[in-house]
């Protein structure tokens, strides 16, 4: 079969690969229909997150249908439509019990303290193949794997894989509560599903900042407050429009490949930080291997952080959801400590974030497909990923027709 392979940093390649095959009694097999290409799997090919097993499939976003199940599988038949939850949960652990399956005991095989086991990810993580193919061994299928409801499309049932889920897991995190006042950093479509589930979540007013254009027309349309950081300074913005007191709620969706201001009043600040932030990209990144413009790291890997932490009021909570690796030690707590502020971060805890937001879908209250920029086929996966790299104006989020 054909599928996204990882060979190194900066180096994907579309490979025929074997097909896969039940390994244990927990597993399934699917035929993807779906896949899609997320910020995420990006950090593997810029360096941002290492190490990874060469030859590791990528990709963690995927609707299809069961083909296999193994012996110990009840409740899914082949024929079954169903959704991929990113991060791998067995269902049985404490953990998984309490419904905070990104840390599960189980599923990793590193072990329990290696934290959060996801498809397509780094040797800390398993590795897992991932779901950039044509099909794909599904471990502990019983709970990784979840039934469409009809009605529900296979265009918008990739969208609840990660995006949606990880989004309304981040306004979560940040606490949105009737009200309130929310930043979204970052207008990615992990952001513009994050101004739709802080707005659900109660937010009485939604402020993104970005500078992409077309990420920030469409943050408008859901009629968000934009603010293109190339143009203004976002913590000037942002104290003006909440007369000084900051916003109260902040949702990270920038992370590690942060990037800098290149023009306007706030890159003044940047240029002097200039020195900080090369150190923060060796730190992150020392491998990198840009080709050209081509899979180059964040610039500024702690800028979101810091600005997240200067606008939020006093006493606000910040909810981290963007990636920051494991070897990114900067953030400004003293400045945050100061404040007395609350911040929570992590993975989504897919298995029980996705079942009510497919509800929302089914029942037309939502319809994610609108976020869709692109539909191409397996072939052209590696073009759509050096575009999506890229940062080019119109690229939200790929969809890889692979059925």
């Amino acid at each position: 079969m054909k599928a996204v392979v990882w060979h190194g940093i900066g180096d994907i390649r579309l490979d025929d690969v074997a097909d896969p095959q039940i390994q244990e009694p927990t597993d399934a097999v699917i035929d993807i229909t779906r896949s899609a290409i997320c910020g995420t799997d990006l950090h593997f090919i810029r360096g941002t997150m290492a190490p990874m097993a060469e030859g590791t499939i990528l990709g963690h976003e995927a609707v299809g249908v069961v083909t296999e199940v193994g012996s110990a599988v009840r409740g899914l038949t082949p024929g079954d439509r169903v959704v991929v939850s990113s991060a791998v949960s067995c269902g049985t652990c404490r953990y998984c019990r309490m419904g905070q399956t990104a840390q599960c005991d189980v599923a990793n095989p590193n072990g329990p303290q290696a934290g959060t086991c996801f498809f397509g990810g780094p040797e800390s993580t398993g590795p897992v193949n991932g779901l950039q193919a044509e099909k794909a061994r599904i471990p502990w299928a019983v709970n990784t794997l979840i039934p469409i409801p009809d009605g529900v499309s296979d265009e918008q049932a990739i969208l609840c894989s990660d995006i949606f889920p990880t989004a309304w897991f981040g306004a979560e995190l940040a606490g949105v509560t009737r009200g309130d006042t929310v930043l979204v950093l970052g207008a990615g479509v992990v952001g513009q599903f994050a101004i739709e589930s802080a707005k659900r979540q109660g937010a009485g007013r939604v402020i993104v900042v970005d500078r992409v254009q077309t990420r920030l027309a469409q943050a408008l349309e859901q009629h968000a407050e934009v603010v293109n950081f190339d143009e203004e300074d976002p913590v000037e913005v942002v104290m003006s429009l909440t007369g000084g007191v900051g916003v109260d709620r902040v949702i990270d969706c920038v992370g590690v490949d942060s990037q800098r201001p290149q023009r306007g009043p706030a890159a003044e600040q940047a240029e002097e930080q200039a020195e900080q932030f090369a150190q923060e990209v060796q730190q992150v990144a020392p491998d990198a291997d840009p080709q050209g413009d081509l899979w180059v790291p964040g610039n500024a890997p702690s800028q979101a952080a810091q600005w997240a932490v200067q606008c939020v009021a006093k006493n606000g909570q910040i909810g981290i959801i963007g990636v920051y690796g494991p070897t990114m030690t900067s953030y400004p707590i003293g400045a945050a400590m100061n404040k007395n502020l609350t911040i929570r971060m992590g993975n989504c805890d897919h298995r029980t974030t996705i079942p009510p937001l497919l509800d929302l879908v089914a029942t037309g209250v939502v319809d994610p497909t609108r976020f869709i920029s692109q539909e191409v086929g397996t072939s052209s996966a590696i073009e759509a990923y050096e575009r999506f790299d890229q940062r080019e104006e119109g690229w939200l989020k790929t969809v890889l027709d692979v059925a």
